[in-house]
C-alpha cells in the first residue's frame, strides 16, 4: 500500500504514521467495527469524482445502526470528510476507506460505554484482482466455507468481524491456486464471493443472487440499473453451483473488483473461458459512467478537484 500524507481521524487531519490506536482497542479484539469501500475516479473533463458517495455513507450509517454503534456524524458529514481527505492528500483517483470502531475502554464482549471512533483513509489502488483480470477474467473455486446464516451474523452490516468468513475462504482459494472463492449459503445456493457480488448470464438473461445472505452491493445495484437501461433482462433469483457451471458468462461486481469477468469455476470453463460479450458491454459502459462520460448517471458522481 502506498502511504499518503494524512488520515482523517475523529474530525482532524492526522499525519499518516500518527493515526494510531491502543492495543486494547475493543474492535481489535472483537471485530466491533464497520467500514465502507469507495472509489474516486479521474474524469474525462479533468475533474475527479467519487462514485455514489452519498449511498456509501448512508449504508455505513445503516451498518452502525445494526451493530448498535452511535456515530456522531450524518451521511452528509461523512461524505464531506471523504472529500476533505482526498483533497488534503491531493489524490485525484483512488480508494477511500471510512471505518468506525469501538475504541479503548472496558474489555469483554460487551462494548459498554467505550468510545466509537471514526477514521477515513485514502490511497491509490488499481484493479483489486489485477489489471489482467479485468480483460481475461479470473479462476475461482467453490469454498468449503459457507456464507454465515443471516441470523448468525447480520449480513446487511458491512461489519469487520463478518470478514473472518471471507478471510478463511480467500486463503483457501489462493493456496489452491485460484484467484477468488465463491461462497454458498447455508442452504447450498450461490451467495457471494469474499468481497464481491456474483452475476451469471445464460441465454441472454442476467441473473444475480437476491438480497438473502448477501450484502447489498452498491456496484451490484448500479450494474443492475445500467443493464436494464441497456435493454437486458435482469433477474434476482437463487441459483445453484451447477447452474453457475453451465452459464454462458459470469462476473463479479464490487467497489474494489469493479466488474471482473469469471473465466473458470471449479476447473470448469465458463462459456468460452474468457470475458463474454454481455460482460464486456457492461464493463465498458460502467467505466464510462464512473469517468463522467455518460450524463444520464451524473447524479451518481460527487465531483471534486485537487
Amino acid at each position: 500500500m502506498q502511504t499518503m500524507k494524512f488520515i482523517w481521524f475523529d474530525g482532524k487531519m492526522v499525519p499518516w504514521d500518527q493515526a494510531q490506536v491502543h492495543v486494547l482497542t475493543h474492535a481489535l479484539h472483537y471485530g466491533s467495527a464497520i467500514f465502507e469501500g469507495i472509489r474516486a475516479y479521474a474524469c474525462v473533463d479533468g475533474t475527479s469524482a467519487v462514485f455514489r458517495l452519498q449511498d456509501h455513507c448512508k449504508r455505513m450509517l445503516n451498518s452502525a445502526k445494526i451493530l448498535r454503534m452511535e456515530l456522531p456524524y450524518s451521511a452528509d458529514q461523512l461524505a464531506e470528510a471523504c472529500i476533505e481527505t482526498l483533497t488534503a492528500n491531493k489524490l485525484p483517483e483512488g480508494y477511500i476507506r471510512p471505518l468506525s470502531f469501538v475504541g479503548h475502554g472496558e474489555m469483554g464482549v460487551y462494548p459498554g460505554n467505550n468510545p466509537v471512533q471514526t477514521i477515513i483513509a485514502v490511497w491509490p489502488w488499481g484493479a483489486y484482482l489485477g489489471a489482467e483480470a479485468l480483460e481475461k477474467g479470473i479462476r475461482v473455486k467453490t469454498s468449503t466455507f459457507a456464507r454465515s446464516h443471516v441470523n448468525t451474523c447480520m449480513s446487511k452490516a458491512k461489519a469487520s468481524g463478518n470478514y473472518i468468513n471471507s478471510i478463511l475462504a480467500k486463503i483457501e482459494a489462493k493456496e489452491e491456486g485460484f484467484d477468488e472463492a465463491v461462497m454458498l449459503d447455508t442452504s447450498g445456493f450461490v451467495s457471494e464471493a469474499t468481497g464481491e457480488n456474483i452475476f451469471i448470464v445464460r441465454d441472454g438473461i442476467i441473473k444475480t443472487t437476491p438480497l438473502t445472505s448477501i450484502l447489498g452491493g452498491i456496484t451490484r445495484q448500479s450494474i443492475m440499473a445500467l443493464a436494464r437501461d441497456l435493454g437486458y433482462t435482469v433477474e434476482e433469483q437463487q441459483f445453484t453451483r451447477d447452474e453457475f457451471y453451465i452459464a454462458d458468462e459470469a462476473f463479479f461486481t464490487g467497489t474494489a473488483a469493479e466488474l471482473t469477468p469469471i473465466r473458470e469455476l471449479d476447473h470448469r470453463l465458463i462459456g468460452a473461458g474468457h470475458a463474454g460479450p454481455v460482460t464486456k458491454h457492461l464493463q465498458k459502459e460502467f467505466f464510462k459512467v464512473v469517468k463522467g462520460e455518460n450524463p444520464k448517471y451524473a447524479g451518481w458522481l460527487h465531483h471534486y478537484t485537487v
